[in-house]
């Protein structure tokens, strides 16, 4: 399913659901960022996706993390809530999402880089070297905000 994301576009639809989601910032031991590109929007983002019943936040993390990268990882803290209306996501199946999107920083623990249904890449990246991929901005801001190692949890 292709979506895609409007960000203070007074074109945007209006959103009609709001779904609890999580994204995970991963770093290795070198300081390279974990990302995928998106298939939806071939996009780069930090891996993610949306809680399912039963689970906790937590658990959504690793298992996003696992399928759409391959890699196990750990949660080891909260770096914000993004809950900006002014982001909306359409999909092409009529949906339009209000963003609700917690992140959480992660630590890889094992497994193997490699794709997958939702992921037609996935790459571990210096932050220098972010500026030169297509990012769309509410990512970027998890991005700075992660690389800044926030004494307080970021919320909107």
């Amino acid at each position: 399913m292709a979506r895609v994301d409007y960000y203070n576009d007074p074109h945007a639809p209006k959103a009609n659901s709001i779904v609890v989601a999580v994204t995970a910032f991963v770093q290795d031991d070198t300081g390279r960022v974990l990302l995928i590109r998106r298939t939806d929007n071939d996009l780069y983002a930090i891996p993610g996706g949306a809680q399912e019943i039963g689970e906790t936040l937590t658990q959504t993390v690793t298992r996003e993390v696992q399928e759409e990268t391959g890699l196990s990882v750990e949660v080891t803290g909260l770096i914000g809530i993004y809950s900006d209306p002014a982001h909306v996501i359409a999909f092409t199946n009529g949906e339009v999402r209000q963003e609700f999107s917690i992140c959480f920083r992660a630590r890889p623990t094992g497994g193997q880089l490699r794709t997958s249904t939702e992921s037609s890449e996935v790459l571990w990246i210096a932050p220098t070297d972010l500026d030169r991929l297509n990012i769309h901005p509410t990512i970027r801001l998890r991005l700075n905000h992660g690389l800044a190692h926030r004494a307080t949890t970021y919320y909107t």
